[in-house]
């Protein structure tokens, strides 16, 4: 791999791991921690520990897929779309963690994530076009997505 290659893919999965931070911010500071163990919780909601490490893997998966797409070329229309979805679904991520552990909001946190599901799906489906394999590297992440998505209904209805 070309060194300007090694650079670009550095550059995409700095840039999906800029969202990780935004959540991060917003998840370890303020009392997020005491707030979130205070909330009744749905039976299947994950041990705490498991987070970190999914969500490690999926924005490393998601700076690979967006660097794939990104080598397709910037001047095609159809690459400029694709990566500006995934800009969308970026700040739909990051925008999660602020609302629910910074705002303290399940019901607003749920609402985001209706709009990143959506958003993510976008842009499986705009990958698709241009990168085959950088659309599938975002299956798994539409797929804990729609899982948090469940779990969220579950901290809206039983903390209201």
């Amino acid at each position: 791999m070309k060194a300007s290659s090694v650079f670009n893919l550095l550059i995409a999965v700095g840039i999906s791991f800029c969202a990780s931070f935004i959540g991060s911010v917003a998840t370890f500071s303020g009392d997020s921690f005491g707030w979130y163990d205070s909330l009744k919780k749905p039976v299947f909601t994950p041990p705490g520990w498991l987070f970190g490490p999914v969500w490690t893997l999926l924005y490393l998966m998601m700076g690979i897929a967006a660097f794939l797409v990104w080598q397709k070329g910037l001047t095609k229309s159809r690459v400029r779309i694709a990566l500006a979805f995934f800009i969308v679904q970026l700040a739909f991520n990051a925008a999660w963690s602020v609302i629910f552990f910074g705002f303290h909001s399940a019901g607003w946190a749920l609402f985001d994530i209706v709009f990143l599901w959506l958003a993510i799906l976008a842009t499986i489906v705009s990958f698709w076009g241009v990168n085959k394999f950088a659309a599938v590297l975002l299956l798994p992440y539409i797929g804990w997505v729609s899982f948090a998505a469940i779990l969220n209904t579950g901290f809206y209805w039983l903390n209201r």
